[in-house]
């Protein structure tokens, strides 16, 4: 069976391939604005999935995530057929917070830059920390100062 990638490391950047298909574009050949999310959730779930964090075994643990802040900065258009790379930094923990510096690149020219705040949550949605396995896990990826 071939499994899909999860992306690949590049020191503590995370990089994800994606393909633009005609499914993604508007009528233009344009990505569509709100399919950059989709991109960048991806990213931050095969960041996880890569470093041996499951979001099926996390809904075991009576955890989950919800982004409470995005920030998008939008510097070109990708267009169809385009080969793009979701970047992802997990830059540091605060309680329940996880803060993410993340952009989506076309070669060496930049797509989208963005910072997201996702909040660890139980199932039922209450603020809870992040486990122990987890925060394990994510230490060796966080920005050096966050690890102070």
């Amino acid at each position: 069976m071939i499994e899909p990638t999860a992306g690949v490391f590049d020191g503590r950047e995370h990089q994800l391939p994606v393909r633009i298909y005609y499914e993604d574009t508007d009528f233009t050949g344009i990505v569509y604005h709100a399919n950059y999310l989709r991109y960048l959730e991806r990213g931050r779930s095969d960041f996880f999935r890569a470093v041996g964090i499951s979001h099926s075994e996390l809904a075991e643990q009576d955890t989950g995530f919800a982004v409470i802040r995005m920030e998008l900065d939008f510097k070109r258009a990708a267009k169809i057929d385009d080969a793009l790379v979701v970047r992802t930094l997990y830059e540091r923990i605060e309680g329940v917070r996880l803060h993410v510096s993340q952009k989506i690149t076309r070669g060496d020219e930049v797509i989208l830059e963005a910072k997201a705040v996702a909040v660890c949550i139980s199932l039922s949605g209450r603020p809870r920390r992040p486990t122990a396995e987890m925060t394990a896990k994510l230490a060796p990826w966080l920005a050096p100062t966050a690890q102070a």
